[in-house]
């Protein structure tokens, strides 16, 4: 096969082609999390479908890695390498909404905040994610856990079908009527399988939300993970959000004598009639005072934004997590021994719910196996200094080892850390090996490995 050039690229890439020695690259080549440092041969911003298939055939055939970045949100850096290709869709952002129908289409750069703007002008939204700058792409590829997964299921759930193009340059579209095998494998089996330039999805009536974080003494930690194992399972699918342990960043609402001190969170989302919000949210506050709050009335992607300035890009992020079944008192114990020694400002646990509607899918009818855990956790690193790697590495680890036998043996592929590949099998537990088939039928020879790769 013969190879091709840089300048041949060029002509057939309407958007921008970047190589080290252009203008803008060392801008171009960065990613979300500043561990990762690399210096691709070439990005390619696409502004179209046909640039895609330039890009993924000028990766075959010069046999580089190939990195596709969407939003960038990566922890493990995987929207880059070192002497690859990346492709960049961050120009392909378009959102269009058809109200009549409840559906939207989404391009393959577009953002959960690109999508959420498009969709609430109609009173509309399906479930996204917790940070509004996640690519609506990755996070739906694994799965797709946010606010509204209790209600309305996940986001892939609410996938109908997806543009994709394929290792061999192909263009074809998935979906319930056509290529069923690999829609069913980009329902949670990441970005093994394609670039995937567009999405279309189901959407729901969602405007306003009831919701917004409420900190609580560290002390009330135990009542309130005590209570919401118990409440989560028989409350209204409508009750969406997280407990989480935070330190008090400087907002108004946080009395200025408290910021900087480690909490108890809990970050409701009432999503049903907006008049019935503070009642639902009772058995909550009944548990114990707020040191601080902002929750009330809000549109919904006013909620599903609330921490992106808390989270821009150019923290360095270090993440582990496991499906859970139960929160048993040992678990709980663990978290109280390990979650208020956060390393930083920016760092975290959430504890989020994937029951309600997300058990009413069956484990193999998509590639997200664990449809009978009750919980999602994800032990969340980030901090803004080079210098404090190892702290907050060490803190990751500790808080994982102690948790880790207390629960699943797999995870959620979107939190998975660079140094979790042997963990692939158990994270697709049962619908590993159907995946492995759909892999040889797509991609055989791996040119889309830097994922949380399923080997062909």
């Amino acid at each position: 096969m013969s190879r091709t050039t840089t300048d041949q690229l060029r002509g057939q890439v309407r958007g921008e082609v970047i190589t080290p020695d252009a203008d803008g690259y060392d801008r171009a080549r960065g990613v979300y999390n500043a561990m990762f440092d690399r210096r691709p041969a070439v990005i390619v911003r696409p502004v179209n479908v046909g640039d895609v298939m330039a890009a993924v055939g000028y990766a075959r055939t010069n046999e580089l890695d190939l990195a596709v970045r969407g939003g960038s949100h990566s922890v493990p850096g995987f929207g880059t390498c070192d002497d690859g290709v990346v492709i960049d869709l961050s120009a392909m952002r378009g959102v269009r909404v058809d109200p009549r129908a409840r559906t939207a289409r989404a391009d393959g750069g577009a953002t959960w905040g690109d999508l959420n703007a498009a969709t609430h002008a109609f009173g509309l939204a399906t479930t996204g994610g917790i940070i509004s700058t996640t690519g609506v792409g990755g996070l739906t590829l694994g799965g797709g856990i946010g606010y509204l997964a209790r209600r309305y299921g996940l986001s892939c759930d609410n996938l109908l079908a997806a543009d994709v193009v394929t290792a061999d340059g192909r263009f074809v579209t998935a979906s319930a009527r056509e290529y069923e095998d690999l829609y069913w494998a980009l329902r949670g089996g990441g970005g093994n399988y394609g670039v995937v330039v567009s999405m279309e999805f189901a959407l729901h009536r969602v405007a306003t939300v009831y919701g917004g974080p409420m900190l609580f003494e560290l002390d009330a930690a135990h009542d309130l993970l005590d209570f919401y194992r118990q409440f989560v399972k028989a409350a209204p699918e409508q009750f969406g959000g997280f407990p989480a342990f935070q330190i008090a960043p400087p907002l108004p609402f946080v009395p200025e004598d408290r910021v900087g001190e480690p909490f108890a969170m809990f970050v409701p989302c009432w999503s049903g009639p907006v008049e019935e919000g503070e009642q639902a949210l009772k058995p909550l506050r009944d548990v114990a005072p707020t040191v601080a709050e902002h929750v009330g009335p809000m549109p919904y992607p006013a909620l599903n934004a609330a921490f992106d300035p808390l989270l821009p890009p150019g923290l360095r992020h270090y993440w582990k997590a496991n499906f859970v079944k139960d929160l048993t008192d040992d678990a709980i114990a663990a978290h109280l021994e390990h979650g208020p020694e956060l390393p930083a400002l920016q760092s975290t646990m959430h504890i989020y719910p994937i029951n309600g509607a997300c058990h009413r899918v069956a484990s193999d009818e998509t590639a997200f196996a664990y449809r009978d855990a009750e919980f999602a956790t994800v032990i969340a690193g980030m901090w803004p200094d080079a210098a404090d790697d190892e702290k907050g590495i060490a803190w990751v680890r500790d808080y994982y080892a102690a948790t880790a036998p207390l629960s699943e043996e797999g995870g959620y592929v979107n939190f998975m850390a660079g140094d979790d590949q042997d963990r692939v099998r158990a994270n697709y537990g049962a619908n590993h090996d159907r995946l492995v088939e759909v892999k040889r039928r797509y991609d055989p020879d791996n040119l889309f490995h830097l994922n949380q790769n399923i080997a062909p």
